[in-house]
């Protein structure tokens, strides 16, 4: 193997000349440009090739390509718009390999995978440190609009630059020049196009991450959720053969995606991020060739040909053989006047990087007992914020784990009140103070903002009706089945609910959303997984899929 992790040696190269082809190219001549939809897998064999960037009317030189070393990011298996540019600055010759040609060589070849994945991961993480002119969001601190937007930029970890319309000098020459008005605010600016107030939705489908980019719309399994569970549904799914398709309603994560740092993680004994522990799992799931896709919510589950048929909030569908229901829970809101006043601008449902820019070391409060919560208090301290933890119980070892309680009865900018609940939110156009009831009467907290992790109610509403579920609206499975719960089918199939099948055939459910489930993120990825098998084994009772999805 070659020194340089992006340069391939002669056997390299031979391994792809079988699966691609050889073209000459000339200078000026460009591969892939900023705003192309897709671009094949390229190898520079002579000359040379300049990776640039469209900065302010200017080309930006980002890195230069010679003889050995290959083209392309991770964007080249995500399917997302091109966001750089390879213009031929010395003729030569490349090796032209298509994308579905790379997939293989990534599944088969896993010294020449991993040194591929190596290097797209790498530069990835190069461009969100260094080319953030790629996509450029201008909106204000104060718009929950905004916010959306970056929160789903920095999931999806796509470079972009926040420009705040009420302080950034720089902004006002932005608008004249792409005609915006500040009415129109947010907009996003990405390879020359300009988006006025888009949703994330609306992003996505430019960005090319939407379900409509897709070739086909039927798999063999489907998987709603892209939290831990649904992406090792989707690791595992297209790992051992089946087209698969996962997606989920805000951007892949889940609640983990949000968790600053995760320490009781098997294999990660100084912590992993959330967001890398997902971003993982992204690379690991498209190396497979599992088809993503967000945001994109579930809104109504029906059967037709022998296919399951998910309705989504955009009124397009996609089938499958098979389901796997990961769609999680979502956190209760506070029952207190003025919560939707403060909503993304004060009171916030996680704590990222881009939160803990907002509050600036400023007091917060946090809500709830939870491992959710008390990793956020201990990240927000960490960043400098004096930090009030809030539980109605009178003990914090309740309902978190060990580690965690010690790390904040032991942290000097954290203070924990128990027996003690939120009652009111105060302020004018930001949030500026918390009124807690606790053993000693009511005070008000100063604070820039409230994060809230109480409780949840399980996303389960799209299985309309197909899955029995318990009280609480969590869905059953296998063993916890009652004879009644079980949909007339199985009489037919003549067997039991496999593990974590549901009361309809073939429809499963893992993480969150499965009543009785562990609310950690090793046993949601462990379901996730395990939960392919059982998919397996219900697709050996079922007839071959029919040859197209239903209409």
């Amino acid at each position: 193997m070659s020194e340089d992790p992006a340069t391939f040696d002669d056997a390299e190269i031979a391994i792809l000349e079988r699966l691609g082809t050889r073209r000459k190219v000339e200078a000026g001549e460009y591969l892939y440009r900023e705003g192309d939809l897709s671009y094949d897998f390229y190898v520079v064999l002579s000359g040379f090739v300049e990776i640039t960037i469209r900065a302010d009317g200017e080309d930006r030189l980002i890195n230069t390509h010679g003889a050995g070393r290959f083209l392309g990011e991770l964007n080249l298996l995500t399917g997302s718009r091109v966001f750089l540019s390879a213009r031929v600055v010395e003729p030569g010759e490349v090796l032209v390999v298509p994308v579905e040609a790379l997939r293989r060589v990534l599944a088969i070849e896993p010294l020449l995978g991993d040194k591929i994945l190596a290097t797209f991961m790498a530069r990835r993480n190069d461009l969100l440190r260094g080319a953030t002119v790629a996509t450029r969001v201008i909106g204000s601190r104060y718009s929950a609009d905004s916010l959306q937007l970056r929160e789903f930029l920095a999931r999806i970890r796509l470079p972009y630059e926040w420009l705040d319309a009420d302080v950034d000098p720089q902004v006002d020459d932005l608008l004249r020049q792409f005609g915006v008005q500040p009415s129109e605010l947010p907009v996003v600016v990405s390879s020359g196009t300009v988006l006025r107030r888009p949703s994330p939705g609306v992003l996505a489908e430019f960005l090319g991450l939407a379900v409509g980019r897709l070739p086909e719309r039927s798999f063999d399994l489907v998987v709603v959720g892209g939290g831990p569970a649904g992406l090792a549904s989707a690791v595992y799914g297209a790992s051992e053969g089946l087209r698969t398709l996962a997606f989920d309603m805000v951007a892949p994560g889940g609640q983990a995606g949000s968790s600053s740092r995760i320490e009781n993680y098997f294999g990660f004994p100084t912590g992993i991020s959330g967001a890398d522990l997902i971003g993982r799992g992204l690379v690991q799931a498209e190396k497979f060739g599992a088809q993503l896709s967000a945001p994109c919510a579930a809104v109504a589950l029906r059967d037709e040909a022998g296919l399951f048929v998910v309705e989504l909030s955009d009124g397009t569908t996609v089938a499958g053989r098979s389901v796997i229901a990961a769609s999680g829970a979502r956190y209760r809101r506070l029952e207190v006047d003025r919560l939707s006043e403060f909503e993304n601008r004060g009171v916030y449902y996680a704590a990222t990087d881009l939160e803990a820019r907002l509050v600036g070391g400023d007091p917060v409060v946090v809500v709830g007992g939870g491992n959710s919560a008390g990793q956020a208090a201990v990240f927000l301290a960490d960043q400098g914020s004096p930090v009030t933890v809030v539980i109605r119980n009178a003990d914090l070892g309740a309902s978190m784990s060990r580690y965690l309680v010690d790390r904040l009865e032991n942290h000097s900018r954290i203070a924990v009140l128990t027996r003690t609940r939120v009652v009111a939110l105060e302020g004018g156009r930001d949030l500026s103070g918390v009124r807690v009831d606790g053993p000693n009467g009511e005070e008000t907290l100063s604070c820039a903002a409230l994060f809230s992790f109480i409780g949840a109610d399980p996303m389960s509403a799209w299985l309309s009706g197909r899955a029995a579920l318990d009280d609480r609206g969590f869905v059953l499975t296998d063993h916890a089945l009652a004879p009644d719960d079980l949909d007339p089918q199985w009489s037919v199939l003549r067997r039991e609910p496999l593990p974590f099948e549901t009361s309809y055939p073939g429809l499963f459910a893992v993480g969150d959303v499965r009543s009785g489930s562990t609310k950690r993120v090793a046993a949601a990825v462990g379901e996730g997984s395990a939960a392919v098998r059982s998919v397996h084994d219900h697709l050996g009772f079922v007839a071959p899929k029919p040859s197209r999805a239903p209409r």
